[in-house]
């Protein structure tokens, strides 16, 4: 299951550092190409730790899209 988009609003801590989305439900699904828990890529999660604050902004505005994808999907496999 996915992640639920919790991060603040503008994706940042007091401190001004973005927190990751890692759940630890690592698992990659092959049709999306996301992990199953954070709904990033390989390439996102294999270089955050790379990213600048802007560059975690801009997956975490990509993850708050792939969700709404994903819940979509979901819902039309469980009518």
């Amino acid at each position: 299951m996915a992640a639920p988009m919790t991060a603040e609003n503008d994706h940042g801590t007091e401190g001004g550092s973005v927190p990751s989305p890692c759940i630890n439900v690592c698992r990659m699904d092959a049709s999306t190409g996301w992990c199953e828990g954070c709904l990033r890529t390989i390439d996102e999660i294999a270089g955050w730790s790379l990213y600048d604050d802007d560059e975690k902004r801009a997956v975490w505005d990509a993850l708050e899209s792939r969700h709404a994808q994903f819940i979509a999907k979901h819902a039309k496999v469980q009518r």
